[in-house]
């Protein structure tokens, strides 16, 4: 009788392997990610290689481990994984005895020798190892759609025997890209923007406009309570508060209805540039959808663009409402998106917002706004509310 407990997890690198003389910085931060998300595990310990994260679970909860692993970016999949001595007869066996604690009726057996001087082909063990079961159980192969999959990798050091793959978050290692400021609403398709941008390696920091007394204590909270959420993918994420009732009760004191928003816009780019680049970020994101709103036309893209200083990136530009809130879903935002509080934007909303603004009408309607002042005044009273897994903390605007 063989030991079936589980002893590791075999993490599989993603797009990592297409990054050449990168790699060793994209697993390097892999790492240390990984480590991070996995801090109330002390236990466990880790070993990297060439494309393989080997973690030891040294007596820690596989299966609870496993439920934090899932939100590592990086990871295309991982598997709970027995250590056993390369002797085909011994993968047989514990396969065996693994096999029998799982649920299902059909199982494949597939093995990969990676080491090329083993003695057995990955047939071979795939043979053997499959009449075994055969012959002591009443499982039958299903080799399309089996209930249990046996992944047999043969290693220089050992044989690792799994049962199924956990799908991992893919993507790059957060952090490995850089930095870029995440226009943060309380919508459902900013948050959704976010986890996409940490997806591709990006860390985050978020800058939210709020218009109070218009706006709500609950506003904000909602807003912070998204950032929480995302801390799921991120351990921390600064969250930079704008106060923005000025500039709005200026614009709709001296600017035509229809136009409100271009402007209010373009005051959020402002000041969302000057801050990123005060922290270092290399681009500005944002969830806006090509023709979901006035403001996201290409027409008002443009004029609202034309005063930015850095990148804009938009990474649900080609989504339609639906794909976001599958997402939204998927990433457990949806249902703090669409609690009933407003935020700035949608307290000032005009009836008919244009679509296809003037660039000569929005000079002309700045020409009656005190923009430096304004921006500087939002930026002078912003807040940073730092947002933890787990806590928050508040600090005042650096």
């Amino acid at each position: 009788m063989y030991n079936t407990e589980y002893e590791f997890i075999v993490c599989r690198f993603g797009e990592l392997s297409t990054k050449g003389k990168n790699r060793r910085n994209f697993t390097a931060q892999l790492l240390k990610n990984t480590k991070m998300q996995l801090k109330a595990f002390p236990e466990l310990t880790y070993k990297n290689t060439y494309d393989r994260l080997y973690i030891t679970l040294n007596g820690e909860d596989g299966v609870a481990v496993s439920e934090q692993l899932r939100m590592v970016f990086g990871f295309s999949s991982f598997s709970l994984a027995l250590k056993v001595e390369r002797d085909i007869d011994v993968m047989a066996e514990v396969a065996l005895e693994r096999i029998k604690l799982e649920e299902g009726k059909t199982f494949k057996v597939i093995a990969k020798r990676h080491d090329k001087t083993y003695e057995h082909i990955s047939d071979t063990i795939n043979r053997h190892v499959a009449t075994k079961i055969l012959q002591e159980t009443e499982l039958k192969v299903d080799v399309r759609k089996p209930d249990i999959g046996i992944i047999i990798e043969v290693r220089s050091d050992a044989a690792y025997i799994m049962m199924g793959r956990v799908k991992g978050a893919g993507g790059y290692p957060v952090g490995i890209q850089g930095k870029v400021m995440m226009m943060l609403s309380g919508g459902i398709d900013s948050p959704v923007a976010a986890y996409l941008m940490m997806k591709r390696g990006v860390r985050i920091e978020a800058v939210h406009f709020a218009s109070p007394p218009y706006t709500s204590d609950e506003a904000l909270k909602k807003v912070l309570d998204l950032a929480q959420t995302l801390t799921n993918y991120q351990s921390v994420i600064n969250v930079h508060v704008v106060p923005f009732t000025d500039i709005q009760l200026a614009i709709n004191k001296k600017v035509p209805e229809s136009y409100a928003i271009t402007l209010m816009r373009r005051f959020m780019l402002r000041i969302g540039d000057q801050i990123a680049e005060q922290r270092n970020c290399l681009a500005i994101a944002n969830g806006e959808s090509l023709g979901q709103v006035a403001s996201q036309t290409l027409e008002s893209m443009k004029e609202i663009t034309s005063i930015g200083t850095l990148p804009i990136l938009r990474p649900v530009l080609t989504y339609d409402k639906i794909e976001i809130i599958d997402l939204a879903r998927e990433i457990d935002t949806y249902e703090t998106s669409i609690l009933p509080f407003e935020d700035c934007c949608t307290i000032f909303t005009p009836q008919k917002p244009t679509t296809k603004p003037s660039g000569k009408k929005i000079l002309k309607f700045e020409e009656n706004l005190e923009i430096d002042d304004l921006v500087q005044e939002a930026i002078a009273q912003a807040e940073l509310i730092i947002v933890k897994r787990n806590t928050e903390e508040t600090e005042s605007f650096l």
